[in-house]
């Protein structure tokens, strides 16, 4: 396998502007083009290690995951067979594979249909990986470290002191693990993260949190969004937002995480007073899905 193909480079931070408010953006959609954004960031320690006895690796979720894409990646470069399961899969995304899904199949994906959530202790051994839902993993650490790297050296050679930095959850891995690891580097710049629950409320975020970390110290602040927005249903708000963002800064966003962040941070602008950075954390292949789902919906 090359690693230096999925390397993680430092991504660069665009400053934009939207609703005449400056604003910068990590651009981690720009990581790879095949292994990009924060699953890059979460799977990278399996990228630097070598696991010579590792034959297959198993995770689940829902059947257009990013994880799923970016793991499928992830096997096919490292020749490990790759299971996925997940409770649904309907029959025109089956007869029609569009979007994550299309691709996590042609890198050699199996997917397991309705048979519930698989258990780790039954299915890891000694020549098979077992990943949670989503990269919800204590070695995600690794590669979200260096991501809080990039974003210190850069806020230091700014001179900005008080930095805030905006991004959307799902386990809320990368959000909890960048600010424990913001902490660590110095302190005389200081940098708070703020995240948004996109999967659940603020208590479910706390409590994936917790399972990854229960020194309650130091984590990030979450910020619930006004209304309440159900994972993966469609929002004509939501895709008027998106279509502004790309529209006023050119870039495309993830069409199912990103907009809930945006409409969110809109609301609360009181954190827009100190220099923010919104983190771009990739997704894009998702929105092939999503905008046939928006177009059949709102024609």
């Amino acid at each position: 396998m090359n690693i230096d193909k999925y390397s993680i480079c430092n991504s660069p931070i665009e400053e934009r502007f939207f609703q005449n408010q400056k604003i910068y953006i990590k651009r981690d959609d720009l990581l790879n083009s095949k292994f990009s954004g924060n699953k890059a960031r979460k799977f990278y320690y399996f990228i630097l290690k070598e696991f010579p006895d590792i034959k297959k690796v198993i995770s689940y979720g829902s059947n257009q995951s990013n994880a799923m894409y970016s793991l499928s990646v992830l096997a096919k470069a490292k020749g490990w067979k790759f299971e996925y399961y997940t409770d649904h899969l309907s029959s025109y995304l089956k007869e029609n594979p569009i979007g994550n899904y299309k691709y996590a199949i042609e890198n050699g994906m199996r997917i397991i249909i309705g048979k519930g959530k698989p258990k780790r202790e039954k299915l890891e051994n000694k020549d098979t990986l077992f990943i949670e839902e989503g990269g919800r993993e204590k070695n995600a650490r690794v590669g979200i470290k260096i991501l809080a790297q990039e974003i210190k050296l850069w806020q230091q050679a700014q001179g900005i002191k008080n930095l805030n930095i905006f991004l959307p959850s799902g386990t809320g891995t990368t959000a909890l693990f960048l600010q424990k690891s913001l902490f660590e580097f110095d302190s005389r710049f200081q940098a708070k993260v703020y995240t948004v629950p996109c999967v659940g409320d603020s208590l479910y975020l706390k409590l994936q949190f917790v399972m990854l970390d229960n020194n309650l110290l130091k984590y990030p602040t979450v910020i619930n969004p006004k209304k309440k927005y159900q994972f993966g249903k469609l929002y004509k708000e939501a895709y008027d937002i998106w279509k502004r963002l790309k529209y006023e800064m050119g870039i495309e966003f993830d069409m199912l995480y990103d907009p809930i962040g945006w409409l969110t941070l809109i609301e609360n602008s009181k954190i827009l007073k100190k220099p923010t950075l919104y983190i771009h954390q990739g997704g894009l292949i998702g929105n092939e899905s999503m905008l046939e789902r928006y177009k059949r919906k709102y024609s």
